[in-house]
């Protein structure tokens, strides 16, 4: 082929990049402009960046030939210039006639709302369809069933709403729809963490934090599993997913643990395990968790303040179940080679818990909202590592580099507008899911058959509740997961007498499970990957690691105080829950006797009085249970050391 036939294949991929870089750098000074201004309210925001994100969703396809993959070049080409062309005219109508819209013509839209709103909620489906599609299918579902429910009978039946009900509900009402407190959500609170995130990321910290915690994983040979526990707890502090964890931490340390002589299942599922608690992590838990705090009404520093009791019990149990794994199998001192650590290094390591403990002052201890608290940690993190990076190139290499300063500066860019055009249009989708379901009633109804399913009986109730969560979960992600399980339980719960914080957190940690349940797990599917083994196998192991979390389900019930109200109650609770969740972990993965009779004997009196440590409900009994599950947990690492190999 000669140099005039291959131009025109390579020009489009450049150009499309430039594009996408124009907007993704516009994105975020609009962005930056109403963090520090709040000019014109999260409504207007909304519907001026709604319709931009899906343009840096298309641009971003496109550039990577995933728009349309099966259709030519030209074609996609076409195809994007049409999807860029209507979410202009979204952004530019809704700004021009914003007030027309939500006041004068309040109730009574004109065609050209009418047709501009569901030019915008046909694009949000679309995106749906290309990333969510079991999402995508159930949305299409419920619109159907919105407009024909005339056809269902029996308590489902309703007498169907009009088309235009339909789009007027999913775009111009605002309230609910693409355009309503869900991606606004994404595009202020959130937004302003993923800020946060970005910048770390695209200074390199968290690819120094994986140094770090290799290097603290040469120290012993038991060290180096828990490398994948520690790699995945300090990006879970400012990352919140599992996935990306997985992807992150798993790329290090799968292939190392191998090595040292662990199976390639058991590698995959520690790492699945420990990549799991990205969600539960704070201070930037998963989105579950700042939709959490929008739903209760409270600032999302009141959800960060409980959730670190959990997830410290969710990552103690798994580094206890580590542990005992890697005594079991005896691994050797192999490591994979790493780089030394740097100046770099170190300052990207200072800017990590600069950051942690910045977030965690500014909204805990001055009262700063999270918005702005994040903000201040973006600017002086920026400034930080900007300062350091110009530092290091003048001392080492005698001449300033701001050169890589801009390239650093397009990798932010870049990586923020993938995180934030995601999330947003995400909650964009859930949002006409939770539209459909607001106007048609089907969480009452639903929630009404499962609670007279269960009685009034709080553990059936319990039980009903994780089982429809756990269904739901099946096919879905964390957030969808937790807003359905929480819009049909929760009513019911709170009137039987359930703190809401309690019924919240249990639908949070449902969520959480739904990335590990059977037999769509994604994170499991990344490690599983990377170990090149078993994906069944992988996820069946991991979830017997992942006990805490089953724990942790109970808990909220039986010690409420866990997550009602921080202090000393709740430190309490926290002690009586970790220490029960330890010595279940030793219970299920240690070895306490090489004579089988005796083994079981003592770990099933372990597990016993484990529970009772965890979820007894008088603090008599569970004090009395703790006492000799310490002990018995002592004996069993000490024990570990005595573990004959498996073979």
């Amino acid at each position: 082929m000669g140099p005039s036939e291959e131009r025109p294949a390579k020009a489009p991929g450049r150009w499309a990049t430039v594009v996408f870089f124009l907007f993704a750098i516009g994105f975020f000074v609009y962005l930056l402009r109403y963090y520090f201004t709040g000019a014109g309210g999260p409504t207007l925001l909304t519907v001026t960046l709604v319709p931009m994100t899906f343009i840096l969703f298309t641009l971003d396809a496109l550039r990577k030939g995933a728009l349309y993959p099966s259709l030519g070049r030209v074609t996609n080409f076409l195809l994007a210039a049409f999807y860029v062309s209507l979410s202009v005219l979204v952004a530019v109508y809704f700004n021009i006639e914003f007030i027309d819209v939500r006041t004068v013509r309040l109730g009574i839209w004109n065609n050209a709302d009418l047709l501009v709103g569901a030019i915008m909620f046909v694009l949000v489906m679309e995106y749906c369809r290309a990333k969510y599609f079991a999402l995508f299918v159930i949305n299409l579902i419920l619109i159907l069933y919105t407009v024909y429910g005339w056809l269902i009978p029996g308590l489902f039946g309703h007498p169907g709403l009009t088309w235009t009900r339909v789009i007027t509900a999913m775009s111009v009402e605002m309230t609910t729809g693409v355009f309503s407190q869900l991606p606004q959500l994404a595009l202020t609170l959130i937004g302003s963490f993923m800020l946060v995130l970005s910048v770390l990321q695209a200074f390199g910290c968290i690819d120094s934090l994986l140094k770090i915690a290799s290097r603290i994983a040469g120290v012993s040979p038991q060290a180096l599993p828990q490398a994948a526990v520690l790699g995945s707890m300090s990006v879970a502090a400012v990352s919140g997913s599992s996935a990306a964890n997985a992807i992150t931490t798993g790329s290090a340390t799968i292939p190392a643990m191998i090595g040292s002589g662990l199976p390639r299942v058991t590698a995959a599922a520690i790492e699945t395990a420990a990549s799991l608690g990205g969600q539960l992590m704070p201070p930037i838990m998963g989105i579950a968790a700042f939709l959490m705090a929008d739903f209760l009404g409270k600032s999302y520093f009141d959800v960060v303040a409980r959730g670190y009791a959990p997830a410290i019990i969710y990552f103690g149990g798994i580094a206890t179940a580590v542990y005992f794994m890697a005594a079991k199998h005896r691994v050797s001192a192999f490591t994979v080679e790493t780089p030394e650590i740097g100046v770099l290094d170190r300052v990207n390591l200072f800017a990590y818990l600069a950051v942690v403990i910045g977030l965690v002052y500014m909204m805990g201890v001055i009262y700063l909202p999270p918005t702005l608290a994040a903000l201040r940690v973006f600017v002086w993190t920026g400034v930080l590592l900007c300062a350091a990076a110009l530092t290091v190139s003048w001392f080492t290499e005698r001449r300033l580099k701001p050169g890589q300063l801009g390239k650093t500066f397009l990798s932010f860019v870049e990586g923020f507008a993938h995180m934030t055009t995601d999330i947003t249009l995400l909650l964009a989708t859930l949002s006409i899911m939770t539209g459909a379901f607001v106007i048609t009633g089907i969480p009452t109804k639903l929630g009404f058959l499962l609670m007279e399913a269960a009685g009034i009986h709080l553990t059936l109730m319990i039980v009903v509740a994780f089982a429809f969560g756990t269904l739901v979960g099946t096919g879905l992600p964390p957030a969808p997961t937790y807003i359905i399980t929480v819009l049909v339980i929760a009513p019911f719960m709170i009137k039987a007498g359930v703190d809401p914080w309690v019924v919240h957190f249990f639908a949070f940690f449902v969520g959480v499970w739904g990335e590990l349940t059977p037999p769509t797990s994604v994170v499991a599917a990344v490690t599983s990957q990377i170990a090149q083994a078993s994906f069944m196998a992988t996820m069946m192991k991991a979830i017997q690691i992942c006990l805490p979390l089953f724990v942790l389900m109970a808990a909220v019930f039986t010690r409420p105080e866990l997550v009602v109200e921080p202090g000393l109650q709740q430190l309490f609770a926290f002690v009586l829950v970790f220490v029960g969740t330890v010595g279940l972990a030793c219970s299920v993965h240690g070895i306490y006797s090489e004579k089988s009779s005796l083994d079981v004997l003592l770990r099933l009196s372990l597990a016993i009085l484990s529970m009772a440590a965890a979820l007894a409900p008088s603090y008599q009994l569970a004090v009395a249970a703790a006492v000799p599950t310490a002990v018995l947990v002592i004996y069993g690492f000490y024990r570990s050391r005595r573990i004959v190999p498996v073979s």
